[in-house]
């Protein structure tokens, strides 16, 4: 009910923004997730093929985020955002309409492409849009978000049982109803003439050295985040010896999601600087690994020692989203400040650009530490080593906000004075 009455008092454009990214979280859970199983059972594609597929989409997006936000700085983000849902709507009916490679991998691109158009155009929308509620926004923005993400893997499971046609079509058919609804609805905003060229602004974000520093400070978040879909399913799964254990871990996740993350934004927001929370919330998303880590190698021997073992594992995950409630929304509500208005866009997508390359390096050094620990019966390494990224993460924003490296917003000025 929280959620609602918050949701109502922003404006049209903020309340459809979140509806889209319930959408396209939704539609895209309930095809990637799937997608390397279609590759490789349905159409006997070899492990390398599948993952040259997989490794395309994802390079297309991750390369291609600078040029989403400045798009969207120059041309508008509404046109963006629909340009975005429109080809990722062709990206996802290729998925269900091509069989060879050729087609595969245009489908691949496109759906890539897409995510690097409206990620940052979405974002740098809601942020000019909220004005001094850009935390709120933001948090609501997470809860739309994580409910997607959960929906659309039970969606995506049920239309498995069709084919994997079904579910491509499916997501076909959610990303072409957002196009329609952001054409229809989406107000238009007026951009702001620019004064220099594209590599002039690219050249003015990427030497903004405190943004970058705390671009690559965010290693641990986006590192941590990304665990909810490899290393506390898989230790959810040997904990208990189930494989529906995992899901357990995503609906912890969203159930206190939807709960809690407007109070903890609220409480926060009125207490202190937003570079502390985001440190706390970085700290704490490290310390949620250390409860499984407790259990890490064992193996259940009955139903009561696998509800024993499962409670670590839980409790990480949820004190894991709990991190996330705290630094999220103030990391994206943070962000804009770093530079001039008229480029929130670009600084958007330079960050994910940034965090999505160490993110990148910081999820291969996890995946080095589960296949050690396994061959080595050091279960606790990849676990420790997660605990390591958040704590590293946490200290260094706390050290970019000791130095003044990171802006300060006009009431926390007025608070330290």
């Amino acid at each position: 009910m929280r959620t609602w009455r918050e949701l109502r008092g922003f404006p049209l454009a903020i309340r459809l923004l979140l509806v889209n990214q319930l959408g396209v979280n939704t539609g895209f859970y309930l095809l990637i997730p799937y997608l390397a199983t279609h590759l490789g059972e349905d159409l006997g594609m070899s492990a390398a093929v599948v993952g040259i597929v997989l490794g395309v989409r994802n390079l297309s997006q991750q390369g291609l985020f600078l040029i989403g936000g400045s798009a969207a700085d120059r041309l508008g983000a509404r046109g963006v955002i629909i340009a975005g849902c429109a080809v990722r709507t062709l990206g996802f009916a290729l998925f269900a309409l091509g069989d060879g490679l050729p087609v595969l991998l245009a489908a691949s691109v496109l759906s890539g492409l897409a995510g690097a158009l409206f990620n940052p155009a979405v974002r740098a929308y809601l942020a000019r849009e909220a004005g001094e509620r850009r935390a709120e926004a933001f948090a609501l923005f997470n809860v739309f978000a994580t409910t997607g993400a959960l929906i659309g893997p039970l969606l995506g499971s049920a239309l498995l049982l069709v084919d994997f046609r079904a579910s491509a079509l499916t997501a076909a058919a959610i990303f072409a109803v957002l196009t329609v609804a952001q054409a229809l609805v989406l107000p238009a905003r007026e951009v702001e003439p620019s004064t220099g060229g594209v590599l002039a602004d690219w050249r003015e974000v990427v030497g903004n050295r405190a943004f970058l520093a705390f671009a690559l400070a965010m290693v641990g978040m986006f590192t941590l985040e990304n665990q909810l879909y490899l290393l506390l399913p898989a230790g959810a799964r040997q904990a208990t010896g189930w494989d529906g254990a995992a899901g357990l871990v995503f609906l912890v996740g969203t159930l206190a999601n939807l709960a809690l993350q407007l109070r903890v934004t609220r409480a926060l927001k009125r207490r202190g600087s937003r570079a502390r929370w985001i440190g706390a919330g970085l700290a704490l998303m490290g310390l949620a690994f250390v409860p499984p880590l407790l259990v890490a190698g064992a193996s259940p021997g009955g139903r009561g020692t696998a509800v024993l073992y499962a409670l670590p594992v839980l409790a990480g995950a949820l004190l894991l989203y709990l991190g996330v409630m705290a630094a999220q929304p103030f990391v994206m509500e943070l962000i804009p400040r770093f530079g001039r208005p008229e480029l929130t866009g670009t600084y958007f997508g330079v960050f994910y650009v940034v965090s999505g390359i160490a993110a990148a390096v910081g999820n291969t050094a996890v995946g080095w530490a589960m296949d050690t620990g396994e061959g080595g019966g050091a279960a606790w390494l990849p676990w420790a080593c997660c605990t390591g990224f958040g704590l590293a993460s946490a200290g260094g924003v706390a050290w970019l906000h000791r130095s003044g490296a990171l802006p300060a917003r006009t009431e926390d000025v007025v608070a330290a004075a």
